[in-house]
């Protein structure tokens, strides 16, 4: 579910006796659109869920019928995430389906104008700005990780280095943004707010590195930047 990228038209969802339903993958009506499991992570929120909702021609814009809140914890990443929606989806159906057989569901208009419309997300959108608060780092790499296309940034030399996995800290580093540090085996990048982002997962031309492959691979690059 969640992920169906074309609008049907209104003779096909005149066909449906009962009406046509959609299954969309947040609280509508917010993060109506594209894409809704990426954008709540890339975002910070703390909660999303799933709408039964009628469709009509406007993309996820028909009455609600049935809702399910699911909250979003620190490690989630947008393929925990939809694990998650999927489990309540299901939930959800056994609940709402007898109640549309009967003709008894509930049909909520919705306020478009209180909500929030997001669009398409390309690989494009992963590249990370170091000047960025090391929260909004970490919440676009865990938003675009595997099995996405991927967080990315660059090196000196112009390399490109996905970063499938790192966590941040709000512990001060001093230097510019896109600076590397080494400490106690790990290598932290400075972020914009004065915090930093521990590398844990990396790969560089095709080349995928953790851990201590990560310390190694930068041990002569401290002081240097990431761009």
């Amino acid at each position: 579910p969640f992920y169906y990228r074309s609008l049907l038209s209104s003779e096909i969802l005149a066909i449906p006796h009962a009406r046509a339903f959609n299954l969309h993958g947040s609280l509508l009506p917010y993060y109506r659109g594209r894409c809704p499991v990426n954008w709540v992570l890339v975002n910070g929120e703390k909660e999303t869920g799933v709408t039964l909702h009628c469709m009509v021609e406007k993309a996820d814009a028909g009455d609600i019928v049935a809702q399910k809140a699911v909250s979003i914890d620190f490690a989630d990443t947008a393929h925990t995430l939809y694990k998650k929606l999927c489990e309540q989806a299901a939930l959800l159906l056994d609940e709402i389906l007898p109640m549309i057989k009967a003709g008894t569901a509930p049909r909520i208009p919705q306020d478009l104008n209180s909500g929030s419309y997001f669009g398409r997300r390309t690989a494009a959108d992963g590249r990370i700005d170091w000047r960025w608060p090391a929260p909004r780092i970490y919440n676009l790499i865990r938003a675009v990780t595997a099995p996405y296309p991927g967080a990315f940034t660059f090196t000196k030399g112009g390399a490109k280095m996905l970063i499938w996995w790192a966590l941040p800290e709000e512990s001060g580093m001093e230097g510019e943004p896109g600076g590397i540090d080494m400490e106690g085996g790990s290598v932290l990048v400075a972020a914009g707010d004065g915090g930093r982002v521990r590398l844990l997962d990396i790969e560089i031309n095709g080349r995928r590195l953790k851990n201590g492959e990560i310390e190694r691979y930068f041990s002569n690059k401290e002081g240097e930047f990431l761009l």
